[in-house]
Formats: C-alpha cells, structure tokens, sequence
C-alpha cells in the first residue's frame, strides 16, 4: 500500500500540472471502488477550480473553488496521474477527469479497487465522515506527545506506529525502517520505552520518511508517482524485504516474523529487546 512517501510524491508531481486547471469533463468504469462513486457529485465538480493539492496521511486532498473538497486514497494498488488525451487507457482505470488544457487528464487506475474517490463539501465534513481518525504529521508530532502515547499502551512499537490515530501516514514499510533506524525491537511494549527511546524513534520516523520522499517513494509492485515514474527508496531498504540477508550493521541475518497482523522484518541482534541500561 502507497505509504506516506508515495502519496507525497503523487502530490509533488501532481501540483503544477493540476493547481489553476477546471474539471471540464468526468468519466467512470462503472465499477465499485471502496467507497461508492456518487453521480451527483459530478454536478459539485464540473467547472470547478483546483485551488490546491495536499495530502493528510495517506490521503490526497483536492481543495476547489468555488467550494468543495475531492478525497482520493490509493488503497493498495492506485495509481493517479495526468497524461496526454492521446495516451491509451489502460485496464482498470475508473475515474478520468479532463482538464481544460484540452489534451490532458487527470486518471485514477486502480487494480484491485481499494482505493476510493469522494467528494466533500468541506474538509470538516471529510472529518467528520471518515472512520479512520488521524493523528499528527510525523513530521509535526511533539515529543511530549509521543511520549505520552507510547506509555499508555501495551501495544507493540509495530502496531502502534500502524495505528493512523497515533501518527498519520506511517506503514508497514517505514515502520520497520523506522525501527531498524532507532535500534528497538518491533515486538517491545509502548509502555516500557524510555523517553530517550521515544525521542529517538519519533526522529527515527522523520529521517526515514525524509530520505524516502528524496528518493519518491518505494515502488515494489504498483506504485508510480503522478507523473509516472517509479520511486527508487526500495533499493535503500535497511531491513524491509531482506529475510535472512546480513544486517548491514552487524551482519546477523534480518528476520520476518507476523507482527501485528503484518510481516515484520528487523535484526535480532542490534534491534534491542529491551532498554540498554
């Protein structure tokens, strides 16, 4: 699933071909994505201004004018990029939005359909409709407030850097980056952390997602940016994807385990199960 680095990207890309254009034309595969496309939005749509693009998490957020707010989120195998008119569909677009420039579009592909596309009259109501509760940027998180989270959890460091509501944006991948950076085990206890260690995983966070929006993100099956081109962090991986390869620090072989519902990878040896007196 696209993670915070490549829905970066796909804003990066995709805001000096997409800010001060109109919707003039939409098309739809009929198909269901996640969230059901609704007809009526289209009227919302048509005409309007994209005054801004942006992301909030794993979200890519459309900001129009004269009002209104279209949502997409990639799912797991979405794709959203502008191309020429003359460039052929491929299979499982589901959504083509033609811009005024008269020879481009704004498409929205998806494989296997996880992905979704809404319109909100407001951000608010985006808020207030979305189930998934999102924490703070990661790169905006205090510390005192991180602190805090980790102690009042018996939640492994994995499953919490997973839960949007604690911090938006972060995935499998960059958990386990994140975690290799910090030198912690995946599998230890919010709680038992101490604030050096919780300070040292919360820059960890940051270092890792930073380097990786550098390198435009991972692409290890679908993933492109909005100009569709390939992210290249996934040749910079640490730990994600290397079972039983030598740790580049220590030479231990890396190891997967089932972690939170999630395949897991970190060093036995110098990712530490327990706070170093």
């Amino acid at each position: 699933m696209p993670e915070l680095p490549e829905v970066e990207t796909v804003v990066r890309d995709l805001r000096p071909l997409l800010v001060d254009r109109r919707f003039v034309a939409i098309r739809t595969s009929g198909q269901s994505l996640r969230a059901q496309w609704e007809k009526t939005w289209e009227a919302q749509l048509l005409g309007s201004l994209v005054r801004a693009i942006r992301r909030r998490g794993k979200w890519i957020l459309i900001d129009l004018e004269p009002a209104g707010l279209l949502v997409l989120h990639l799912g797991m195998t979405g794709q959203l990029t502008v191309v020429s008119t003359a460039t052929a569909v491929e299979n499982h677009v589901h959504l083509t939005f033609d811009l005024d420039t008269g020879d481009q579009q704004l498409r929205f592909r998806d494989i296997r359909r996880f992905g979704s596309a809404t319109y909100h009259q407001d951000e608010q109501e985006w808020i207030t409709q979305n189930p998934e509760r999102l924490g703070p940027e990661p790169f905006d998180m205090e510390a005192r407030y991180f602190r805090e989270k980790l102690a009042k959890t018996d939640r492994s460091l994995k499953a919490i850097l997973l839960d949007q509501s604690v911090v938006a944006g972060v995935g499998n991948i960059y958990a386990d980056e994140s975690l290799y950076t910090a030198k912690l085990d995946p599998r230890r206890r919010g709680r038992d952390l101490q604030k050096t260690e919780a300070d040292r995983l919360r820059k960890a966070i940051v270092t890792v997602l930073t380097r990786a929006i550098k390198y435009r993100g991972s692409t290890i099956r679908n993933y492109v940016g909005g100009s569709g081109l390939k992210g290249g962090y996934q040749d910079e991986f640490l730990v994600y994807g290397r079972t039983e390869k030598p740790c580049y620090r220590c030479k231990t072989p890396i190891e997967c385990i089932r972690l939170a519902g999630r395949s897991t990878h970190f060093c036995p040896a110098c990712q530490l199960p327990e706070a170093r007196r």
